[in-house]
C-alpha cells in the first residue's frame, strides 16, 4: 500500500498537529496551503492552492492512498461564506478524486455541530458537506469523524475559557447543567492514525470525545478546575439577551467592515445547546486499538 497521505487544512490547529504525527509515523504527506513560505522535504510536500483550485487539488490527491479533509471555516457573516468553503470546497475535492483512476480512502473531519444543523450556518454547512460523501457512497470508501470541542497546543477557541477559569471565573452560556464533551487534539489525531492503519473502511459517521461518561456540565467543570488549581472557580451565567444583542451587533458590523465574525446568533445557539455529549462505542468497535487517553484533569495545568 502507498504510504502517501493528502491533507487539507494542514496549517490549521488540528491539521498542523496531524501532519507532524503522520511524518513521525513514517507517512509521506502532501499538504495544501495558501501560503508561499513553506519548504518541502522528503516527508512533506506543500501544494500551493486552495479548495477552489482544481489543478492544485489534482496535484494534492493524485496517487495518494488516503485523503484527510480537515479544511473548513468556522467563521462567517452569511451562510454563503460557510457554503463556499465547507460545501463547495468539499464538492471540488470530491470531484477531483472521483475523476482519478484509483480512488483513495477518504476521511472527512466534520464536527459534532453537524448533528444539529438547524442551530447555525456552520452546523448546516458541515451537515450538508457530510451528505456529499453519502451521495457518492457507491464509489468512495469514506469515514466521517464528528469530534466535539477540540483543545490542546495551538487551540485559540477554548484556551480563553481555560484562562478565565484559571483567573477564577467560568462563563456559562445557557443552563449551568448543559452537557458537553471535550477531546484533546492528540487523542483526535490518534484516532485518525488508527483509521489509517485499519484494513477496512466503513462508510459511516462517528462521534468522538475524551471518553468522560456523560461528558461535563459547567458545574462539574468548575469543580474539576477547583481541584486542579486549588482555588475557587465562580460560574457566571451570561444573560441570553446580552449574548444575542452582542452577536447581532457583531454580525451587522462584520458586514459593514468586511470581516468574518465568530460570535453570531447561530454560534449563540450552539453554545446554549443542552447536549454536546458523544458516544465513542461505535468508533471503538471499528478501531479496537483506539481509546482516548488524555483526561482534562491531567492536562488542565498545561492548557493555559
Amino acid at each position: 500500500m502507498s504510504k502517501l497521505v493528502a491533507v487539507t487544512g494542514a496549517t490549521g490547529f488540528i491539521g498542523s498537529v496531524l501532519i507532524q504525527e503522520l511524518i513521525h509515523d513514517g507517512w509521506k504527506v502532501r499538504a495544501l496551503t495558501r501560503r508561499d513560505s513553506y519548504s518541502d522535504d522528503e516527508s512533506l510536500v506543500w501544494i500551493k492552492g486552495d479548495l477552489d483550485n482544481l489543478t492544485a487539488l489534482h496535484h494534492l490527491t493524485n496517487d495518494a492512498a488516503f485523503v484527510i479533509h480537515c479544511a473548513a471555516t468556522v467563521k462567517g457573516s452569511s451562510f454563503r461564506e460557510f457554503e463556499h468553503i465547507n460545501i463547495e470546497g468539499t464538492k471540488n475535492l470530491l470531484s477531483v478524486v472521483l475523476n482519478q483512476t484509483q480512488h483513495p480512502r477518504f476521511l472527512y473531519l466534520s464536527s459534532l455541530a453537524a448533528r444539529q444543523p438547524e442551530l447555525s450556518w456552520y452546523a448546516q454547512s458541515k451537515y450538508l458537506s457530510e451528505q456529499e460523501f453519502y451521495q457518492h457512497s457507491d464509489l468512495l470508501q469514506f469515514t466521517i469523524f464528528r469530534p466535539t470541542a477540540v483543545y490542546g497546543p495551538g487551540d485559540k477557541e477554548l484556551k480563553p475559557l481555560f484562562q478565565a477559569m484559571h483567573r477564577g471565573i467560568l462563563p456559562v452560556f445557557g443552563s449551568i447543567n448543559n452537557r458537553f464533551g471535550l477531546i484533546h487534539v492528540h487523542d483526535l489525531v490518534s484516532a485518525i492514525r488508527a483509521w489509517l492503519n485499519c484494513p477496512v473502511t466503513i462508510n459511516q459517521t462517528f462521534e468522538l470525545d475524551d471518553g468522560m461518561p456523560n461528558g461535563y456540565s459547567y458545574a462539574e467543570l468548575a469543580i474539576l478546575a477547583q481541584k486542579v488549581w486549588k482555588r475557587p472557580i465562580h460560574c457566571i451565567q451570561i444573560p441570553d439577551f446580552f449574548m444575542r444583542s452582542i452577536a447581532a451587533l457583531n454580525l451587522r458590523l462584520s458586514r459593514v467592515l468586511h470581516y468574518s465574525p465568530m460570535l453570531t446568533p447561530g454560534k449563540v445557539n450552539e453554545l446554549q445547546h443542552n447536549n454536546w455529549v458523544c458516544d465513542n462505542a461505535p468508533l471503538e468497535d471499528v478501531l479496537p486499538h483506539w481509546q482516548p487517553k488524555i483526561r482534562l484533569h491531567d492536562i488542565l495545568p498545561k492548557v493555559i
